[in-house]
């Protein structure tokens, strides 16, 4: 099991989940600067529909707590999901481009939610829009950072300058 340690807090990388957007794979870019950082973190391969990967992803984190979820696109309304369902189970959740404007998640607005929540958002984002997203973000995460940056949806010219070891250790 490798740690990263910082001054601040220690991550379990074995307790690191990456969930990837709907027509991608754990072999993304994010994917490989994430394992890259921290060895032995959990990027699985999700397929079928929402409610498949949902199941899919909740027998991967079972019942155990301390998880730091990393999410992008539809991963990141996978990740949000499940956190407002169990909450208990998250430490932090950091969306990237999440699809929160999906009927899945606006529909069933959760209740507010204080787990610790970063999203980073393209400006140029032609997929997820950016101003319905954020609306959505900021009436149900009560600890949000929200990072609005100069790129589209894949976050290509942003995920390799993310200080990822200060954000997750954070």
């Amino acid at each position: 099991m490798m740690v990263a340690r910082n001054r601040a807090t220690m991550i379990d990388a074995s307790r690191l989940i990456f969930i990837h957007g709907s027509d991608s794979n754990s072999q993304t870019y994010k994917a490989t600067i994430l394992r890259s950082l921290f060895p032995g973190m959990v990027t699985p391969d999700f397929t079928g529909s929402l409610s498949e990967r949902m199941a899919q992803l909740e027998a991967i984190l079972g019942d155990q707590t301390g998880w730091t979820i990393i999410g992008s696109s539809l991963g990141g309304l996978m990740a949000a999901l499940f956190a407002t369902h169990a909450p208990g189970q998250v430490r932090k959740l950091v969306l990237l481009a999440p699809a929160l404007n999906l009927p899945d998640f606006t529909q069933h607005l959760p209740a507010p939610l204080a787990v610790p929540t970063v999203i980073i958002h393209g400006r140029r984002d032609d997929v997820v829009p950016l101003e319905p997203v954020q609306e959505l973000a900021r009436r149900v995460f009560t600890t949000l950072t929200y990072t609005i940056v100069d790129d589209d949806h894949r976050l290509m010219a942003t995920a390799h300058k993310i200080d990822w070891r200060a954000l997750l250790e954070s």
